[in-house]
């Protein structure tokens, strides 16, 4: 039996839970399917499936090895595409993944310009405030906050960047003076949602990290709203620098607490490039990569690479 399309349908029916999705998808007819699962599991003599006359799903060893199958079978697509592109001009579609501002305010512009040089290159851009799992999304680029942590992961990093407060000139002007990080606890804020109740935002100062306890006066799961929400003055905002740089510089939004480090996780956040680590990276990944870190990697590029996304 061909032992790969065999486990290219398997893979499929632990995705759809049909065998005539399946069958549909792979041009075949749905007795074939199942016939060549029965096979497979005979061969294997271990059972993946449950059946019914209603629906198919896998029992504890199928979900395992779906699980495997993954990996593998990205793998041998990955061998085919690398040995294929090698012979031929970059083409095809690059899926990338991004968090939202960065998304929003960087990439669009950038992939634009990209067609220009890679006209048969084709990007398919996600954005998420949540990070990608590769791998299972078919996901190219996924461009973080914060380094992977993931095995099977590689990182490049873009930029570092910081945290700023903010708040527009209408808030600042009937707030009371705000000159030490405990007395951020007595304004509206404007806090990125994180899982908890709790609202706290830490501060590096000389005696060490001091957090303090926050009262939301909107909370939000997206920087794009929290931004504009502080532009409409709303309150306190903590954003990342590049991203509220053009807004402090016309005059928009105000910086506060300037001498003071602060953020609402880590001290380390930037942007990263993250894909997967295999043995050749392919020609589209690289090329966009290399694209994106000549216009946005260092302090002055990424402050001039955040557009305000037009409306």
């Amino acid at each position: 039996m061909d032992r790969l399309r065999a486990m290219e349908l398997f893979l499929s029916i632990s995705r759809t839970q049909s065998f005539s999705e399946t069958a549909r998808l792979f041009g075949v007819s749905a007795t074939s399917v199942s016939r060549m699962i029965t096979e497979f599991e005979n061969e294997l003599n271990v059972k993946l499936l449950l059946r019914s006359t209603r629906q198919v799903v896998l029992n504890e060893a199928g979900q395992e090895y779906a699980r495997q199958l993954e990996g593998i079978l990205w793998s041998i697509n990955e061998a085919h595409n690398n040995i294929t592109a090698i012979r031929a001009a970059p083409k095809g579609t690059l899926r990338v993944h991004s968090r939202m501002m960065f998304g929003l305010g960087v990439l669009p512009p950038l992939i634009a310009e990209f067609r220009t040089q890679y006209p048969d290159i084709h990007i398919e851009l996600l954005l998420a405030e949540t990070k990608a799992d590769l791998r299972r999304q078919q996901i190219d680029i996924d461009f973080r906050i914060a380094p992977p942590v993931e095995a099977g992961l590689k990182r490049r990093i873009l930029f570092k960047s910081e945290r700023h407060l903010v708040a527009s000139p209408a808030y600042v002007a009937s707030m009371p003076p705000l000159t030490e990080p405990r007395q951020v606890a007595e304004h509206h804020c404007l806090p990125y949602l994180l899982p908890g109740d709790n609202y706290v935002w830490r501060f590096m100062t000389p005696d060490g990290v001091e957090e303090v306890a926050i009262k939301p006066r909107h909370v939000s799961n997206t920087g794009m709203a929290l931004l504009e929400l502080a532009r409409l003055g709303e309150g306190i905002a903590l954003l990342d620098d590049y991203t509220i740089a053009n807004d402090v510089a016309r005059g928009t939004l105000v910086r506060l607490l300037p001498e003071f480090r602060v953020t609402n996780t880590t001290f380390e956040e930037g942007i990263y490039a993250t894909i997967l680590d295999t043995p050749m990276i392919p020609a589209k990944i690289r090329l966009f990569l290399d694209f994106v870190a000549s216009r946005v990697s260092g302090k002055d590029q990424r402050f001039q690479a955040y557009r305000k996304p037009a409306n």
